[in-house]
């Protein structure tokens, strides 16, 4: 495991990381206990089907229980490497999958919407799934990071590897390709 960019502050997990690298068990479920619901929505968000999203998640702390003996703090923050693994797990995943989505995997509309605002909804919803689905995968990744995931300009740099200003100029292609692909609609 050998995280490329310097940690921009103090890791608030380091303490967790170096017990469970020491075989406590508790300390590794404290770190699955705190990003779990995190690197779910990241794959869920990028698959856009549950059952996927925790095959990475649980992929994702897998390869975590297996590295942390090798961690070395200082150089980056561990939430940034989980990021940077889901992410790679989820490419991955969006390589080898079809174009299509099983019955299973579809979302239903809440029944107590009226019919036309539930299929209005589901329009609008599908249209903007399409068209992040359509950006380039280091444009859609930013977006997911910055604006789904809420994280700073610097973390999703982080975590994609890139300078901040790469990252903001990721961010604003992104957005022109998003309204241009959704000013019809």
């Amino acid at each position: 495991m050998t995280p490329a960019a310097p940690a921009a502050s103090i890791d608030p997990d380091a303490a967790d990381v170096a017990r469970a690298a020491a075989g406590d068990a508790r300390a590794f479920a404290a770190l699955v206990d705190r990003h779990l619901a995190m690197v779910h929505r990241l794959a869920w968000r990028s698959l856009g089907n549950d059952a996927d999203a925790q095959d990475v998640a649980q992929d994702t702390f897998l390869r975590a229980f297996r590295q942390l003996p090798q961690w070395r703090s200082g150089q980056a923050r561990f939430s940034t490497w989980l990021y940077r693994v889901a992410f790679n797990l989820c490419q991955d995943r969006l390589r080898g999958r079809r174009d299509h989505v099983p019955v299973e995997d579809m979302e239903l509309p809440d029944p107590g919407e009226a019919p036309e605002r539930a299929l209005e909804s589901a329009q609008r919803q599908l249209r903007v799934e399409d068209a992040l689905a359509a950006l380039p995968d280091r444009q859609r990744e930013a977006l997911l990071l910055c604006h789904y995931e809420g994280q700073s300009n610097a973390q999703a740099a982080a975590v994609l590897e890139v300078s901040v200003d790469a990252l903001e100029s990721l961010l604003a292609r992104a957005r022109r390709n998003l309204r241009a692909m959704l000013h019809d609609a």
